[in-house]
């Protein structure tokens, strides 16, 4: 009840081959392929942006940490 059976889906695909013919399926298939490996290929692409972001922020920040630790000791050095 409720449920699609293995015979309606054959009868669909039939269907479907019929109205639209195998090379043109297999065009739609390849299109939706690559379609799909672009988009894996920029999720990839977008998470090691990401992860090179976040490293150069941590740079930047290890960086100013120095940089505010050498003015504290300049300023000690100057009180002595």
């Amino acid at each position: 009840m409720g449920g699609i059976s293995i015979w309606q889906l054959v009868i669909i695909a039939v269907i479907v081959i019929l109205l639209f013919g195998t090379k043109k399926l297999r065009g739609i298939g390849g299109d939706l392929g690559g379609a799909v490996k672009g988009f894996k290929k920029a999720m990839k692409d977008e998470d090691k942006t990401a992860e090179k972001s976040d490293q150069k922020i941590e740079n930047q920040q290890d960086a100013s940490f120095t940089s505010e630790q050498s003015v504290e000791k300049t300023k000690e050095k100057d009180q002595a």
